[in-house]
């Protein structure tokens, strides 16, 4: 057997028998084990996710409601702001990760949840520029460890053939997490005026109070992993560490070296997989940031803008779940990841030539972010369940999150209020960084099948593709 080519018939069966024997030696109902992961990990995670993503994107909401009057913000000044974050989210993922892998996770993210949180308040509290730049910096900080080490989490507990559904939803909490950040914000908007304070200042402090009781309770409730669980017996963890074991291969913690992650920095899959996040995560953060202010200039009011914005997340997650279930089924990533591209593409195109219909304007806005975050968890999904080890997936999914985010900094940039309502710059950029992926998809493809027929020959466990 390990000399032979392992086709994905193959290795379901192999996987199959390797369930049996796990099952017969252990007496574990495997999918009753997984149902019980899925509801002690998934629930807070997605959680923590939704908060972090309302914190890092309410900026937009609250722009709608006086915040560039009151703080006399002019030019760029609020693009370099939102510029802020991403500088520090890219410059502390990596570091973020292997602090994460140091303490548990539970400590590691709940005290990021509760630092952010705060800062969205002191968001709130600001005067001039000068403050809102050094807390959007900071927040960057905080919310560095969060969405990479989640990835990092869920890939030491789902086998490969699990992975894509759980990643898909947890990722697009974040596209719950931009439509309730919406309707939250239109509510709160009806806060204007009250102690003599606009809106946009209520919507940090509101929701900067409601992250920081969560992170309170996440305290107690997110998963560590699962050699270091406490809600496993000690048969279910050996369960555990064996299947993923025989499923993605040597998952040992080895020790973290600078020597070791620079070896794994040196991986040309790494680098390819990082310009593959690059593109969507610029559209993504086009989207994220500036949905409410795009549906704005479409003519309307800024509640109206608030409540628009929702449908093109609720779209997002039926696309992403979709697209996760068939991915999984028939353990292929990169044809769903061309599918979103083409789509991604179209819709941008028509959102920058079509001005004149308001209709057919929100019909492609809500094609683009569906397909830009339906594809985003394919994407990292592909990459992260293809690296074995530890420290792999701790540089990996670190690295190509945190590469992939320069993205954002270029997407703050690419939608300046001078160029309302046509934005014909963000939309060029757009296109032409999901092209960039789509090269750098194909390049990662052609890796991975030509390592493919290395381990064939090995007898190893095959890459994804």
């Amino acid at each position: 057997m390990l000399g032979e080519k392992v086709t994905p018939a193959k290795e379901e069966n192999q996987q199959r028998s390797s369930t049996s024997t796990l099952d017969s030696l252990n007496g574990i109902d495997e999918k009753k084990l997984v149902r019980r992961m899925d509801l002690r990990i998934l629930p807070m995670i997605v959680i923590l996710y939704i908060f972090s993503f309302i914190d890092r994107v309410n900026i937009g909401n609250a722009q709608l409601f006086s915040l560039n009057k009151d703080l006399k913000l002019t030019g760029l000044q609020y693009n370099i702001a939102l510029c802020l974050f991403f500088v520090s989210y890219v410059t502390f993922e990596i570091p973020a990760n292997i602090l994460m892998k140091k303490m548990k996770p539970h400590i590691f993210m709940s005290g990021c949840a509760f630092l952010f949180g705060f800062l969205v308040i002191m968001e709130g509290l600001v005067t001039n520029f000068t403050g809102l730049a050094i807390l959007r910096f900071l927040l960057g900080a905080a919310e560095a460890g969060v969405f990479p080490g989640c990835f990092y989490l869920l890939s030491m507990w789902y086998k490969r053939s699990e992975a894509q559904k759980r990643f898909s939803f947890f990722t697009n909490a974040s596209t719950f997490g931009g439509a309730f950040g919406g309707l939250l914000a239109s509510g709160i908007g009806h806060m204007d005026g009250v102690r003599g304070w606009h809106a946009w200042r209520w919507i940090f402090i509101l929701e900067g109070v409601m992250t920081c009781i969560m992170a309170i309770i996440a305290f107690f409730f997110i998963a560590d992993f699962p050699e270091d669980t406490r809600w496993l017996t000690d048969a279910e963890r050996a369960f555990v560490v064996r299947r993923l074991a025989e499923d993605q291969g040597d998952l040992e913690h080895e020790p973290i070296t600078l020597r070791g992650v620079i070896r794994s920095l040196s991986d040309l899959k790494l680098v390819a997989a990082g310009f593959i996040y690059f593109g969507p995560t610029m559209a993504g953060s086009g989207l994220a940031y500036f949905i409410p202010t795009i549906v704005n200039s479409y003519g309307y009011t800024p509640i109206e803008s608030q409540l628009y914005s929702i449908p093109p997340w609720a779209a997002a997650l039926g696309f992403s779940m979709i697209c996760a279930f068939i991915s999984d089924r028939a353990q292929k990533r990169f044809p769903f990841i061309v599918f979103g591209f083409i789509i991604a593409i179209s819709s941008i195109v028509t959102l920058d030539k079509v001005h004149d219909n308001r209709s057919a304007r929100y019909a492609a806005l809500i094609l683009c972010t569906m397909s830009v975050f339906g594809t985003l968890p394919v994407i990292i999904c592909w990459f992260v369940m293809n690296q074995e080890g530890h420290l792999n997936r701790i540089v990996g999914s670190a690295w190509q999150i945190g590469f992939g985010n320069i993205g954002g900094i270029i997407a703050v940039f690419s939608f300046p209020a001078s160029h309302k309502p046509f934005y014909h710059l963000g939309y060029t950029l757009s296109v032409a960084m999901i092209c960039l992926s789509f090269g750098a998809s194909a390049l990662y493809l052609v890796l991975c099948m030509t390592e493919n027929k290395r381990r064939a020959k090995d007898g190893r466990r095959m890459l994804i593709l």
